[in-house]
């Protein structure tokens, strides 16, 4: 029984660590921590109280970083949200337009987990934690959602917050939370896995056409679980 809490003990402990690696990351990051802005401005325009920025925004930064690469540009900004109230598509949209009103340089892509289920044949999801748990891949199913602590007034320290080096005379910090169903070992050992809980057909044309396994030699394609 010792054994069996020592290593749940081990495998929180390491979750911890890689989560602190990669908030180190992201806050080294200054468009990174910018995109996170404009997407908690808009959170709270738009009334998202449970969202995060996913998928290649966390995932290519892990593995740009693991194999000693610069960092490769943002070319999908991946905002989800949760909102069963209204699922339209002109919702998202509405979204969308607001954020490349912010910052029209930034490739931005909106999508609501909570009408998602629909496209992918699936019970409704219940977050977007649940709604991640069906991606293709688990190393793509990771986010990170934050919010902004005032430096001055917040004398508490919290793990999860970090200080942008690149901004100077910023005066805030930023509490940044991971979402990730998974967890985040299978990331950063640089695992490629397929999601039992989907097609493994859609796995492998995402492998083909997305074209990590050349970009990320390092990789290990991961078919089954």
């Amino acid at each position: 029984m010792s054994h069996v809490l020592n290593n749940v003990m081990d495998d929180a402990m390491c979750e911890a660590e890689l989560k602190h690696r990669l908030l180190k990351w992201i806050t080294q990051d200054c468009e990174r921590v910018r995109a996170l802005e404009l997407a908690l401005q808009c959170a709270k325009v738009h009334s998202m109280p449970q969202w995060c920025l996913a998928a290649g925004f966390v995932r290519n930064l892990v593995w740009d970083r693991l194999h000693g690469f610069e960092l490769s540009p943002l070319n999908d900004i991946d905002l989800i949200y949760f909102c069963p109230l209204d699922i339209s598509p002109e919702r998202d949209l509405a979204i969308e337009t607001y954020l490349n009103q912010l910052a029209p340089e930034l490739p931005w892509s909106v999508k609501n987990q909570a009408r998602m289920h629909v496209r992918n044949q699936d019970m409704a999801y219940t977050s977007c934690f649940d709604a991640m748990a069906y991606w293709p891949e688990l190393e793509t199913a990771v986010g990170v959602s934050y919010q902004v602590v005032d430096v001055e007034s917040d004398t508490q320290t919290k793990t999860g917050t970090q200080t942008c080096v690149g901004m100077k005379n910023y005066p805030a910090s930023y509490d940044i939370e991971p979402v990730a169903p998974f967890g985040l070992n299978s990331l950063f050992a640089l695992k490629l896995s397929a999601n039992p809980k989907r097609s493994l057909s859609v796995f492998d044309h995402r492998v083909a056409t997305k074209g990590w396994l050349t970009r990320y030699p390092l990789l290990e394609c991961c078919r089954t679980s």
